[in-house]
Order: structure tokens, then sequence, then C-alpha cells
């Protein structure tokens, strides 16, 4: 699994898009094209940003979630893709790429090469949360 740390490299939803010239938007687009189209890859989606997160803790035993970024980070992660590799250099190959790390040094942003861990099924059911029960707290 890649995890795209964007840094402040502009993405089309951020105020910094519209000031790029349109031949380095289009390289952008036609880099996450061509990092698609690799065998073995499957494209993730993108993620809001941090400020838009519940965070969910158990406190002595009760939910409590609460809005915001407080899972601790030193970069929020923009997006994923997965990538069957045959080896670690595949990997790097693919994650040199992308192209919030190739603007990387410039922006800070970076990709992160994680290796899936293998579990056993879990099986969860999760209301929607205009049905959430008392006992649920919400600072």
């Amino acid at each position: 699994m890649m995890l795209i740390h964007q840094g402040s490299a502009p993405t089309p939803q951020a105020d910094g898009w519209g000031s790029l010239p349109e031949d380095e938007k289009a390289k952008v687009f036609a880099a996450y094209k061509a990092l698609n189209e690799i065998p073995g890859v499957t494209p993730g989606l993108g993620l809001q940003p941090p400020e838009t997160a519940t965070t969910v803790r158990v406190v002595n035993g009760a939910t409590v979630m609460s809005d915001g970024p407080f899972v601790e980070l030193k970069e929020a992660i923009a997006g994923y893709l997965n990538y069957e590799a045959d080896d670690l250099d595949a990997a790097v190959e693919v994650a040199a790429r992308i192209p919030a790390g190739v603007h990387g040094r410039r922006h800070r942003g970076a990709a992160d090469r994680r290796v899936v861990a293998r579990f056993a099924p879990l099986r969860i059911r999760c209301r929607p949360l205009t049905e959430r029960s008392p006992d649920h707290a919400r600072p």
C-alpha cells in the first residue's frame, strides 16, 4: 500500500491549484493516469483534509467522538493506492512516480510504502450516525 502525503503540493481541491500553469496541471493528471495503468496498481481514493476528520476513542468503556484531526501525524495522508509488487525495488519505482513525492522537495510531499498485514477477516456492523445511541457521548 502506498500512503500519499501531499505536503503543500497543490491539488485540484486546494487554492494553489488555480495558480499552476496548465501544462503543470496536465503533467499531474497524466502522471496519476500512468500510475493507474501500471499492472498491479489498484487506484485508491483521495481523502478530505484532516480538519474534516472525526476521531473515535473508547474512554473508560464509553465511546467518545470528537471533530478534527486528533490523531497525531507528522504529515496528513491525502490518499492511497494499492500495488502488488514483486519486490521492494518495484514498489520504490512506483512510489517515485507519485506526483506528490515528485514535487516533494519543494512541497514536502512523499509516498510511504507499507506492506499490508494479513489478519483473519473481521466483521463489523456500523449504524448510520443518525441512529447513534445515547451512550455515545460527543463533546
